[in-house]
């Protein structure tokens, strides 16, 4: 099976390429208007071939999945002209900016039945966030009554292009980064809906970049849970990881604390998982839990299923993304 990459503006692509490879699935080339881009992933990938035009691929009979890492206000534009030129899509996030796109996207899946699948690599990435899941299935905490979700970022001011600081580009900090912590509330309380109870934004660090948003945070409520979220670009540069991400999920037998990335003064690298239940203290170290999801939708592809993630989780999260991001910019207005 082959995927061909369009768009190149973000450094996420790297680690979807590699793993689209792992699963199996041949990178039959890359698009991308901007020669530096081209240039730092024909380093990392010298034998993937760069096309002057993205069109090439939509024709090709053989290539069956496009993968977009465009800018992210673009990234639903390519994935519905992929969509109606047959393809399967697999779309870093954010994969939409606007509810308008999430209906076109809706409308082309609908259409043409092909996958719309977003990248959501805070979980699908997140050795620690699988096994909280498998945990909180089996019943070791008892019902689930919270998530907090908390996602620093390090800023990388020299390392951003000039449409991460404009607003309508990137689409706002919440239908940014706290779509990954939105994803997993659904994930770990098991929601298929949620309710944006409140939200905010501002700028708190970066007064010369007016469109950035350097702070957020959001209220959901599930039908049984609740989940609150915070997001920033205020990691210091001291921090071994580009960010402290953490999750905590609390229950009515027990919690869990992920420390996802680093442990400071702690054990070393990432993937931490510390539960707490009636029976005392534990610590699961998760850095040797497989991750399935390249191998899933691959084969999901192929037999046109939905065991990476169901098709609504994405388009669920995203909304509710979208949702909190204007629910913020209105209540500051």
């Amino acid at each position: 099976m082959k995927f061909a990459v369009v768009g190149l503006d973000h450094d996420h692509v790297y680690g979807m390429v590699r793993g689209l490879r792992s699963s199996g699935a041949q990178c039959a080339g890359a698009y991308a208007a901007d020669p530096a881009q081209v240039a730092a992933f024909t380093q990392a990938f010298p034998d993937v071939p760069i096309v002057d035009d993205a069109r090439r691929f939509y024709d090709a009979p053989d290539i069956d999945v496009i993968v977009t890492v465009s800018v992210s206000a673009d990234r639903a534009g390519v994935a519905i002209d992929a969509m109606y030129a047959g393809k399967d899509v697999l779309a870093a996030k954010p994969a939409a900016t606007t509810h308008e796109q999430i209906a076109d996207l809706r409308k082309t899946v609908a259409e043409t039945g092909r996958i719309w699948a977003v990248y959501f690599g805070e979980r699908f990435g997140s050795r620690a966030t699988s096994e909280a899941h498998e945990l909180i299935t089996g019943g070791v905490i008892g019902t689930v009554v919270q998530t907090i979700g908390l996602g620093p970022h390090r800023l990388r001011r020299g390392t951003r292009p000039s449409w991460f600081f404009q607003r309508e580009r990137y689409g706002g900090i919440l239908t940014d980064i706290a779509s990954h912590q939105i994803d997993q509330f659904l994930f770990l309380t098991g929601s298929t809906t949620a309710q944006i109870v409140s939200a905010s934004v501002g700028n708190y660090g970066n007064p010369d970049d007016p469109e950035l948003q350097d702070f957020g945070e959001v209220l959901m409520s599930g039908p049984h849970a609740r989940g609150y979220v915070r997001v920033d670009w205020f990691t210091p540069d001291g921090l071994s990881d580009w960010g402290d991400g953490r999750i905590t999920v609390l229950g009515t037998d027990g919690y869990i604390e992920l420390r996802k990335n680093v442990d400071i003064a702690g054990r070393a690298g990432g993937d931490h998982l510390f539960l707490v239940d009636g029976a005392g203290e534990h610590y699961v170290n998760c850095s040797n839990r497989p991750l399935t999801f390249f191998d899933d939708f691959m084969a999901d592809v192929r037999d046109r299923t939905e065991t990476a993630n169901p098709q609504q989780m994405y388009f669920t999260a995203m909304e509710l993304s979208i949702t909190a991001q204007l629910t913020a910019e209105q209540a500051s207005a």
